[in-house]
């Protein structure tokens, strides 16, 4: 995922703590927060496919 895209999940959070979001940046919020976590799902799989079990 892009830094930019995180840096924009981090100011809607900071936003929301401080004064609220609008019905527009909640689903903007959402949106990203699912793409995110996407990226982390994708990412921890490939990782685990990776791991070779030696005895």
């Amino acid at each position: 995922m892009e830094q930019k895209k995180i840096d924009r999940i981090n100011e809607l959070a900071k936003k929301k703590k401080e004064q609220g979001l609008t019905e527009e940046e909640l689903k903007e919020q959402a949106a990203l927060r699912e793409e995110y976590l996407k990226s982390i799902r994708e990412n921890f799989r490939k990782t685990l496919e990776s791991i070779e079990i030696k005895d």
